[in-house]
């Protein structure tokens, strides 16, 4: 069983999504608490290719936990623009909360839902569904690379990036059995969001869409 294509299937890709994808190049959606010891989300990233500068200092952000299983290597530089790093800070959260909902198995939890709104949080919300109807959650090393981002003097803007689920598994909460399987093309999948800068200085992802086993996203 494969994490991410067995419990959710891979949402259909638009014609303008395939144009945002398309930035990510050739190098290169939505996403058990037990006896797991608790970790502060940045538990498996360097902090040193984690964009946090220049963040809303005054916004009460949800404190987010995960599991000390559940990792990531987030291979997303620091563009130096302020408004850049801020949407791929929030889109980390956002993908580390949605993580933390599955492991805590709440389709509702309220963190994912700070970083999220409209289609994307109906999104994360049916996804989380999935693994608590599968009593199962997430483990093992998740990386996320080729990153793309269009800031839009709207307000918006537009976020693609790609993620290498070859190192990460399903975990089911009542055995405990982790389902190691082998990586194929579908381990790889390219993503494209659409965030909104909301009145509280967050990021929120309103839409997004991915495409599982892209040539864009294999190594």
């Amino acid at each position: 069983m494969r994490r991410r294509p067995t419990l959710l299937a891979a949402l259909t890709l638009t014609a303008a999504a395939a144009t945002m994808l398309s930035a990510c190049g050739s190098s290169v959606d939505s996403s058990g608490q037990g006896e797991d010891k608790a970790a502060r989300a940045d538990t498996g990233s360097d902090p040193s290719t984690s964009p946090t500068a220049n963040l809303p200092v005054e916004v009460d952000r949800p404190e987010i936990t995960l599991p000390a299983d559940v990792t990531y290597k987030f291979e997303w530089d620091e563009t130096g623009d302020p408004a850049q790093d801020a949407v791929l800070h929030d889109a980390e959260q956002r993908i580390r909360a949605v993580d933390m909902a599955i492991a805590e198995q709440d389709p509702l939890h309220k963190a994912y839902r700070f970083y999220s709104e409209g289609e994307a949080a109906a999104g994360s919300e049916k996804y989380i569904q999935d693994f608590v109807d599968h009593k199962a959650r997430t483990t093992g090393l998740t990386r996320y690379y080729g990153e793309s981002v269009n800031v839009r003097d709207d307000g918006t803007a537009a976020l693609a990036y790609c993620e290498d689920q070859s190192k990460s598994f399903n975990k089911f909460i009542q055995t405990g059995k982790t389902e190691v399987t082998s990586a194929t093309k579908d381990s790889y999948v390219a993503y494209a969001g659409t965030l909104r800068k909301n009145s509280k200085g967050v990021w929120v992802t309103e839409r997004l869409v991915s495409e599982r086993g892209s040539t864009k996203c294999h190594p």
